[in-house]
This record gives C-alpha cells, structure tokens and sequence, in this order.
C-alpha cells in the first residue's frame, strides 16, 4: 500500500453502521465533549486544552504510522458521534477525511487551517500531498494548533469557554518553553545540516536555522537510487556530517546504508506521530519526546 494512498472505507455497510449509533459508556463520559483527534499530537493537544471536560479518542493506534491509518466501523462510527473532530487535512491521513462527511453535526477542525504551510514538492502529487504535513514539529505551529482546539472546543462547549482558555494558556506557556530551549540549545553549533531518512523535519529546521537534506522526500516509501546515495555519501564528508537520522516506526534501513557507505553513526530523530506502547507506559509526551530530539540533535551536531 503507498504510505500516502488512498485507504479505502468501509463502504458496503456504512449505511447500516451508522444508523442508530448513539453514545455508550458511564453517565460521566457521556456528559463529557467527545472528541476524535486523527492522531498523537491532536489527541494531545485535545486533551491538554480539554481536560476533564472531554472524552478524546485518537483514531491512530500506539505504534501505528498515522500515513497508513485505515478505518475499522468502530472508529467511523465514533466520526459520526463526535462533538469536535480534530485532523490534519492536505493528504495526511485521507481516510479520515472521506469519513468527515459521516459527522453532520460536529464541530471540525484541520489543523493546517491555523498554521502557514510549504508547498509539497511536485514529486509528491502522486502520493496525494498538497502540503508537508508535519507542521507539529515547530513548536510555535504547534502552539498555533493549540488555539484552533480550543477553538473548536469552545464552539461545541461555549459553557466552559473560559476553562478552555486557561488549560491552552497554561499548555502554550510550556510549547513556548520549549521553543526558548530549542533557540538556545541549537543555537551555537558546529554544523547545522542534518541528514534525515525522509524530508519530516522541514518546519523544525526553518524554525531554528538548520538545513534538511532528505535521503527520501516527505513519503519514505520510495528506495532511492544510487546515485542520490553517492550525492548524499559526498555531502556528508564535505559537510563533516557525523550522523545520519533515522526515524521511529519506519524501517531504519535507508538511513544505515547512507551512514555505512559514508563511515558515519545513525540515531534516531522522533518525528512523534505516534506514542508507542513503551512511550505510553513510561509517561512519554509531545514535551518530553520533543526534548529528546533536542538533545540528539545538540550531540549529532556538536553545539556549545
């Protein structure tokens, strides 16, 4: 299946699916905002802003790519119930959004409305992509996305329009943190490309004056050919580049070959689509994984 494809919705028995779903669970999680967020970093942000006041359920299973998200009845029907609905739009995860239009009701919210985006190469038309999605990455887009939920939030509950505001107020003050520790932590180093298994570090590269090369583009399905390999394996010895990075959830393989030919390690560079289960269990987050590359990164790079 192409990482970007079209994933195919359960079409024969929607119809009868959806008619007569209503909510179930306990009498608290019915009173509750209930909220679908299409993968990590929305159900995040959802819940940091929403707190008890919202029930959220993220579509993207614990160590599931999000790219290759196909949707079970379970999760249309949890669309169709939904109060707020919470997706990255452009080609991400185009299941969820042929499945938008079973949520008559629900307040939507495309993340990519809220930040400005790149332009996706023209090599990516085919693999569905309008934009490079992985806006979550600068954490002052993901701050910008954080005031969208709670927009969304406050439309599907005005009532608690006010506690809304204060949980995001309070969230955002940290993402901010974050960004003055990103700005000071790369700001004094000795190199400043990085070499990446696919093109998913754009917006964190622009943000802190790093230059990304990517082995792949923004869909690392395709095998690159050899003589991007040498062009890159040139690269790196000219930039003095000590570490190729590969990334969680997707096969490490491209980037050993690269830092093999060229005489260099591999680490892994988190583009946090995903938590997995190791991650959930030890209390892992957007903040905490965020840090983590930020401390890769200072090493790979050599900074002060």
């Amino acid at each position: 299946m192409k990482r970007f494809g079209r994933a195919a919705l359960i079409g024969a028995s929607l119809a009868s699916l959806l008619s007569g779903c209503s909510r179930s669970g306990s009498a608290a999680e019915v009173d509750r905002v209930s909220v679908v967020a299409s993968f990590y970093p929305l159900a995040e942000a959802a819940s940091k802003v929403g707190g008890d006041l919202v029930s959220v359920q993220n579509l993207t299973p614990p160590g599931v790519e999000p790219h290759d998200l196909e949707l079970a009845p379970d999760d249309i029907e949890a669309i169709a119930n939904a109060d707020v609905i919470v997706y990255l739009g452009g080609g991400f995860q185009p299941a969820v959004e042929d499945a938008l239009a079973e949520a008559e009701h629900a307040v939507t919210v495309d993340a990519l409305n809220a930040v400005a985006t790149n332009a996706a190469p023209a090599s990516e038309a085919e693999e569905g992509l309008t934009v490079d999605p992985h806006v979550w990455l600068d954490p002052a887009r993901f701050e910008e996305i954080v005031r969208a939920v709670t927009d969304g939030l406050a439309k599907a509950d005005p009532a608690n329009e006010a506690t809304y505001a204060a949980n995001a107020q309070a969230y955002v003050a940290q993402i901010a943190a974050l960004d003055q520790e990103f700005r000071a932590g790369l700001s004094d180093c000795e190199r400043t490309t990085i070499v990446t298994s696919h093109e998913a570090f754009g917006y964190l590269a622009d943000a802190y004056g790093l230059t990304q090369v990517g082995i792949l583009g923004l869909s690392p399905e395709a095998e690159p050919d050899p003589r991007r390999l040498a062009e890159l394996r040139d690269l790196v010895e000219r930039e003095g580049v000590t570490t190729i990075f590969a990334e969680e959830l997707v096969s490490p393989k491209v980037a050993e070959t690269l830092a093999s030919e060229a005489g260099v390690q591999v680490a892994v560079l988190n583009p946090i689509e995903s938590l997995t289960d190791a991650q959930e269990r030890a209390g892992e987050d957007y903040l905490s994984l965020m840090r983590e590359n930020l401390d890769t990164l200072r090493r790979a790079l050599d900074c002060a």
